[in-house]
């Protein structure tokens, strides 16, 4: 008899080698039925695992995550069988479970096609129809090798010598054999509700020098109406794609000719850039911040001082020789506000400092990663660094959340998680500083998010590597998560800069570092600005708030006298004096997107009025112009 003890803390007595699908069935609620692999020991299984010694036991169903991604990756492997019964000669890479799906890389011998993915789909649902049991087996090392070997393989044979297990697991379905850890459904039939997404390109392992494959996502759900839910969630995230709609509103575009993630900012696009920095400004002024601006090089010296030099070395980039000496695009702004604090000698009453820059700044990123303004390779953040003492650290932490909250609802964005970025276990060598500065710096972000009140997941190794950080995924309008506020606390730069203030006891003690975003990038946060609003934004953020369009061209002069009132209690405003049709006017101005657009004619000119049009409302009827100029201001006012 083995003692299998259950989620609940129950112990029951089983015989020896009793499947995980017999402990099921045995649990009641109908929890067999549901039942599609187990946990045992802390280890995912088959359902036809079975139990050969003391253990704890808890049973995967279909209403889990986890189950969900065992589904999704079962479907993988289905995929893979597809395209190896539709081209023979297929090498195959890793098919994976990622965010809402799956992907499975393939060495082919042509590029695949939009009609080779429906056949591919067909393929898959005969698979499915066949309801093919997935079959686990095991063998050495040296008979996987050889195994895979003879199916002409040389991917997977890559795989398996990097296995440091000398029992390598495979998966057999049928005439398809795969090497997996697994767990998988039982059989094909269970994978009904699917769908396969696109094609790309992909290095295999992610590395350039390596050959490059051909990846075709997917997605996988228990049923058809969960799986179409997704597909309108996809439909609906394209027509908010902030490419598309940048072009669209001529916002921004990027030059191969420079350099690609290199943005150039239009007129439309520069002016909601500026709005949201002079906010950002105003803000900041009124908390006690004052601006810095920095260079955009500096030497090597100071990344090695910095530990950027040896820590992040693979997102900086090379070199620039000047006067025999190495100078290096700056990737992050904090050693230049370092700089500054040390050109004086600084007194515990001068602190908090609290030193904001909207900085520019360069990382290397790979081609295939760089997507429209959400991954570039420059960037501004809205960037800044506190230097306080140690006993004003929490409250300087708590002041940072409470801007962060604020700025976000500010854009409409209410709703966000939080996480707690800390050191990895066992992975010190990723990071510097003491242990004893660690715990300090982490224990800090902790009790501020705790008298706050907010919820947050514990997640390790995701630290900088000089120190732990708060880190806020803000969700937009469709659910979406996206970086946004970030909040480190550093006593490690401070150490390697020798930077200190002069404490109440007329000794040197050292300073503490807060290094501290509330939007992230501006690239990124405009991008996300972008997709949240469909880029139909609220008045206050909208490049163009207001167009005039006059009927003909005698109605001109008293549209510019419009124009002119507008322009004196900073509205921006357009005046469209075209010689198009007035129906024509108005449709290229809702494609525009603009909030409001004024319709003058004979009757307006007469009674002093202008014919509102908005976004939100339609036709709004007549307005005096005094009228609508406080409606307009105090919408703004409102941030609506």
């Amino acid at each position: 008899m083995v003692k299998i003890t259950l989620p609940d803390g129950t112990k029951k007595e089983y015989k020896k080698n009793t499947t995980i699908k017999e402990i099921a069935n045995n649990l009641g609620d109908r929890i067999g039925e549901k039942a599609l692999a187990g946990n045992a020991g802390g280890v995912l299984v088959d359902l036809s695992y079975p139990i050969e010694e003391d253990t704890s036991i808890s049973v995967i169903t279909e209403d889990t995550n986890e189950g969900l991604d065992i589904l999704r990756h079962s479907t993988a492997h289905i995929m893979a069988q597809a395209v190896s019964r539709l081209f023979p000669d297929v090498k195959l890479g890793i098919g994976p479970t990622i965010g809402n799906g799956f992907y499975y890389d393939f060495s082919l011998s042509r590029s695949l096609t939009e009609d080779d993915l429906k056949k591919i789909e067909e393929e898959m649902r005969k698979i499915i129809r066949e309801n093919i049991p997935f079959e686990r087996a095991e063998l050495s090392l040296e008979e996987a090798i050889k195994k895979v070997e003879a199916l002409g393989q040389p991917f997977k044979v890559e795989l398996i010598k990097d296995i440091e297990d000398n029992k390598i697991s495979f998966y057999t379905q049928g005439d398809f054999i795969d090497l997996c850890r697994g767990p998988h459904i039982q059989k094909t039939g269970k994978a009904r509700a699917f769908k396969l997404l696109s094609v790309a390109g992909a290095y295999w392992r992610g590395k350039e020098t390596n050959p490059m494959l051909q990846r075709i996502y997917g997605t996988a759900f228990f049923t058809q109406p969960e799986l179409d839910k997704y597909l309108n969630f996809l439909e609906e995230a394209e027509k908010r794609d902030h490419r598309k709609i940048g072009k669209d509103l001529d916002l921004f575009s990027f030059h191969e000719e420079c350099g690609a993630g290199l943005t150039f900012w239009h007129p439309k696009g520069a002016r909601i850039r500026s709005i949201i920095e002079n906010f950002w400004r105003e803000e900041h002024f009124k908390r006690g911040y004052d601006i810095l601006y920095s260079p955009h090089i500096a030497k090597i010296n100071l990344w090695k001082t910095s530990g950027h030099w040896n820590f992040y070395r693979e997102s900086m980039y090379s070199p620039i020789e000047i006067d025999e000496q190495e100078y290096i695009l700056k990737p992050m702004n904090c050693p230049f506000a370092v700089l500054i604090y040390k050109t004086k000698l600084h007194s515990y009453r001068d602190l908090p400092l609290r030193w904001g820059e909207l900085g520019t700044v360069y990382r290397y990123e790979r081609s295939g990663v760089l997507h429209g303004l959400l991954r570039v390779r420059g960037f501004t953040q809205d960037d800044a660094h506190i230097f306080c003492t140690p006993e004003q650290l929490e409250g300087e932490i708590i002041g940072v959340i409470e801007l962060a909250q604020f700025m976000l609802s500010s854009f409409g964005f209410n709703e966000y998680d939080i996480e707690l970025s800390v050191r990895g276990k066992g992975e010190k060598e990723k990071y510097i500083g003491r242990d004893d500065v660690w715990e300090h710096a982490e224990n800090a972000l902790k009790v501020a998010l705790d008298k706050k009140g907010l919820k947050y997941n514990r997640m390790e190794g995701e630290a900088k590597f000089y120190g732990p950080a708060i880190d806020i995924k803000v969700k937009d309008a469709l659910g979406r998560g996206w970086q946004g506020p970030t909040i480190q606390v550093d006593f490690n730069l401070p150490e390697r800069f020798d930077i200190n203030y002069v404490g109440n006891d007329g000794f040197r003690h050292r300073v503490v570092m807060v290094h501290r975003t509330v939007l992230g990038a501006m690239e990124r946060f405009v991008g996300c600005l972008i997709e949240h609003y469909a880029g139909d934004f609220p008045l206050w953020i909208a490049p163009i708030q207001i167009r005039i369009l006059p009927i003909t061209d005698a109605h001109i002069d008293y549209a510019k006298k419009i124009q002119a009132q507008l322009f004196l209690k900073n509205i921006r405003v357009e005046c469209d004096t075209s010689n198009a049709k007035i129906s024509y006017k108005i449709r290229e101005g809702t494609l525009e997107k603009i909030p409001y657009l004024l319709i003058v004619g004979d009757k307006e000119v007469q009674t002093g009025t202008v014919a509102v049009r908005s976004r939100k409302k339609g036709d709004e009827g007549p307005f005096l112009i005094d009228e609508f100029i406080k409606k307009v201001e105090l919408e703004i006012k409102e941030k609506r």
